[in-house]
C-alpha cells in the first residue's frame, strides 16, 4: 500500500514594516563639502595672517571635518570613518606631491634657458664666461655608469643566485648581513674606499674614470643583490622541481628555467639600480674630479660627470655668474631626464619581458 503525499507550495511571508532604504552622499557632494571646508580654512587663514602653510593646515582640517560630519549624519558611523581615513590618505598623497611638483617646475623653469644644441655639443674647454656646454660631462657620466654596471651586474646577479639557489647556513647569513650593511653606507665612504684602493695600487697622483666606476659599483652591488634576490624568490618552486624530475642538473635549471622566468624583474631591478647611482656626486668628487675638456679613456686621466659639473658650476662661478648658474640648472635637468628615462625603461622591460600566463 502506497500513499502519495502532496506538499503544499512554499510561500514567503510578507515583509512586515517599511523597507529600509540606504542613504548615500553623492560623490560630487563629498568633493564639494571638502572644497567648501578648504575655502573656509583659507578665509580663516586670511583673517589670522595669510600664509601658505596655515591655509593648507586649516583647509585640510576643516575640509576633512565637514566630510566626516556630513557622512556621519547621512550614512552612519562606519562609512564616516571610512571617508575620514580616505580624506587623510588623499591629503597625505597631495602633500607628498607638492615638493616633487615644485622641484620639477623649478628645474624646468631655470634649466630650459640653456637646454640647446650648444649645451649638448660643446665642452667647457677654454670657456670662462657665457657659452660652452656639458658634452664632456654627459659622455663621462655615460662611460663611468656603463663601467659601474659592467662591474656590478655580474657580481650582484651571481650573489643573488647563490643566496636563493645554493646558499645555506652561516655563509648565507653572513653575506646577507654584509649586503644589508653595504646598502646603508654613505656614498662618501664608497668614494673614499675607491680613492684609497687606487692610491695604494698606483700612487697619490692617479686619477681615472675607473675609480669613479668602482666607487659607484660599491653603491650599486647591494641594490642589485637585493632586487635580484627578491625576484628570484618569486619563481615558483614547481618549475624547479619539474626540471629536476627530468634529470636536468641544477646549474642548467637556473640558466634555462629560473633566469628566463625572472628576466623581466631582473631587468627592472638592474635598471633601477643604475638610476640609483647615476646622480651620485660625492664619490665622483673624490675620485675623478673635473676637467673642462673631453676624455674618452676611463683608465687614464680625470673625467667630467654631470653631477660634479653641476656642483662646480654652482659653487665656483666665474665672472659671468648667471651663465654658470644656468649651466648648473640645465645639468640638473638633464640628470632628471636620465633618471626618468631609466625608470620608463624599467617599466617597459617589466611589461614586455614578463612571462605570459595566458593560453
Amino acid at each position: 500500500m502506497s500513499t502519495d503525499i502532496q506538499s503544499a507550495p512554499e510561500t514567503s511571508a510578507p515583509q512586515q514594516g517599511p523597507v529600509r532604504v540606504e542613504r548615500r552622499l553623492p560623490r560630487p557632494a563629498v568633493v564639494g563639502l571638502y572644497l567648501a571646508g578648504f575655502a573656509l580654512g583659507a578665509g580663516l587663514s586670511a583673517l589670522t595672517g595669510f600664509a601658505v602653510t596655515s591655509t593648507v593646515v586649516y583647509g585640510v582640517v576643516l575640509g576633512t571635518l565637514a566630510v566626516y560630519i556630513a557622512t556621519r549624519a547621512v550614512e552612519g558611523r562606519r562609512k564616516a570613518t571610512d571617508r575620514l581615513v580616505t580624506c587623510l590618505v588623499t591629503t597625505a598623497f597631495g602633500i607628498a606631491m607638492i615638493p616633487l611638483v615644485s622641484l620639477v617646475y623649478t628645474v624646468l623653469d631655470k634649466g630650459l634657458a640653456r637646454f640647446d644644441s650648444t649645451f649638448f655639443s660643446n665642452s667647457m674647454f677654454r670657456v670662462v664666461g657665457e657659452g660652452g656646454g656639458a658634452y664632456h660631462a654627459i659622455v663621462g657620466t655615460v662611460i663611468i655608469t656603463l663601467l659601474a654596471t659592467l662591474i656590478s651586474v655580474p657580481i650582484g646577479l651571481m650573489t643573488a643566485i647563490y643566496l636563493v639557489e645554493y646558499g645555506s647556513g652561516r655563509l648565507k647569513k653572513a653575506i646577507t648581513f654584509f649586503v644589508d650593511v653595504m646598502t646603508g653606507i654613505p656614498s662618501i665612504v664608497a668614494g673614499l674606499f675607491a680613492f684609497a684602493l687606487f692610491t695604494l695600487l698606483f700612487g697619490n697622483d692617479f686619477r681615472a674614470g675607473i675609480m669613479g666606476a668602482v666607487a659607484l659599483s660599491v653603491l650599486m652591488i647591494p641594490v642589485v643583490v637585493r632586487s635580484c634576490e627578491e625576484v628570484l624568490k618569486l619563481v615558483p618552486n614547481e618549475l624547479r622541481e619539474a626540471s629536476y624530475a627530468l634529470g636536468i642538473p641544477k646549474w642548467r635549471t637556473v640558466v634555462k628555467v629560473v633566469l628566463p622566468t625572472a628576466i623581466a624583474g631582473l631587468g627592472t631591478g638592474v635598471t633601477l639600480s643604475v638610476a640609483r647611482v647615476v646622480g651620485e656626486t660625492a664619490p665622483l668628487l673624490i675620485t675623478v674630479g673635473l676637467i673642462t675638456g673631453t676624455n674618452l679613456n676611463p683608465f687614464d686621466g680625470r673625467m667630467a660627470t654631470l653631477p660634479v659639473f653641476a656642483y662646480y658650476q654652482l659653487t665656483q662661478p666665474g665672472t659671468a655668474t648667471q651663465a654658470f648658474i644656468d649651466r648648473a640648472w640645465t645639468a640638473a635637468l638633464v640628470l632628471i631626464i636620465l633618471v626618468m628615462a631609466l625608470n620608463v625603461v624599467a617599466r617597459l622591460i617589466s611589461r614586455f619581458f614578463a612571462p605570459k600566463t595566458g593560453r
